[in-house]
């Protein structure tokens, strides 16, 4: 989908040779890059665990760059929901198909058009914060309309800042992190991530057969040890929601229309695990979740044209999970 290399957007075809040797070195195995800004929002503006102090939790103050059809950014739309920020921090999404300029608005479609600066793509707003700026463009990105620069573009990390920072903004106490079970949460965000959320793109986009094989073994294992966890209790660490819960929520209701077929994650669909398919049912009617999910586009999106995985781009009309 093209990167920035200081300051200037190169599209694929100009990054194949070093991609394509980067999964020589890797043994054929998909390794996602890191975020590029780390900075925090904080309650009183003083610094995060990382990057530089100077943004305080303000309504109307900042801005969220997301795209439905992808995973990491869906976290943060969740939270922008549960923890009632809608009227707190504006939104502006992208087009839910990459072009060989990346991620892209569309002014011809309401939805996914923004309303903030008219960009016309990603890209453009990284520039708008760094002209130099070599690296990938991704989203979420999480903006500052006060100082004009990004403030965060890592989603693990938004969602920790939209879980405390605003409480006093918006008067919502709800706690998904817990200090209590931080540690808990910590070790088991790393398994999913691993195993699951990106376990899914390991499968989908490896380019040997032990890579694949491994990164599928690794993913319906995972999924086995949280279908026997959820048998005692309601959600991963109790009868609570924590983070944990909204961190996986995003590969599941992606999981039968999206990455069972195009990223061959095929030994089971969601729906063959009782336990799994009750606990997001229930993840999904929490007010507001439900805005965040789009079925058709998560599918339509999973299945486009691509050389390696769906050449025709043909989009197959089923199935339908069962979510209500």
């Amino acid at each position: 989908m093209g990167r920035l290399i200081q300051g200037q957007w190169l599209t694929d075809d100009k990054l194949a040779e070093l991609e394509a040797k980067a999964y020589q070195a890797s043994g054929g195995k998909f390794e996602r890059g890191t975020a590029g800004f780390r900075n925090w929002i904080t309650a009183d503006g003083s610094a995060g665990p990382s990057g530089t102090g100077g943004f305080k939790a303000e309504a109307g103050r900042y801005h969220l760059f997301a795209a439905l059809n992808c995973p990491w950014a869906h976290r943060t739309l969740i939270y922008r929901q549960v923890k009632k920020l809608q009227a707190v921090v504006s939104l502006s999404l992208v087009a839910p198909l990459r072009t060989d300029q990346g991620w892209v608005f569309d002014r011809n479609q309401p939805r996914f058009r923004d309303e903030l600066y008219q960009l016309n793509a990603m890209y453009e707003l990284y520039l708008k914060a760094n002209p130099e700026y070599s690296g990938r463009v991704t989203v979420p990105v999480l903006w500052d309309k006060q100082q004009q620069t990004i403030v965060s573009n890592e989603s693990s990390e938004i969602i920790r800042m939209f879980n405390q920072a605003f409480n006093h903004v918006t008067g919502d106490t709800q706690d998904f992190y817990p200090q209590a079970l931080a540690q808990e949460i910590d070790e088991l965000n790393g398994y999913i991530f691993h195993h699951i959320n990106n376990g899914v793109y390991k499968a989908g986009f490896a380019r040997t057969q032990a890579a694949y094989d491994e990164a599928v073994t690794g993913l319906f294992t995972a999924l086995e040890v949280l279908e026997l966890r959820l048998a005692r209790q309601s959600y991963l660490l109790g009868e609570e929601i924590t983070e944990a819960d909204w961190r996986l929520l995003p590969t599941l209701v992606r999981f039968d229309v999206g990455y069972f077929s195009a990223f061959k994650c095929n030994l089971k669909m969601l729906r063959d695990y009782p336990n799994l398919s009750r606990y997001l049912k229930a993840l999904y009617r929490v007010p507001g979740v439900a805005q965040t999910v789009d079925l058709d586009i998560y599918r339509a999106g999973y299945h486009s044209k691509s050389p390696l995985r769906n050449p025709h781009g043909i989009v197959p009309a089923g199935p339908v999970p069962a979510l209500y």
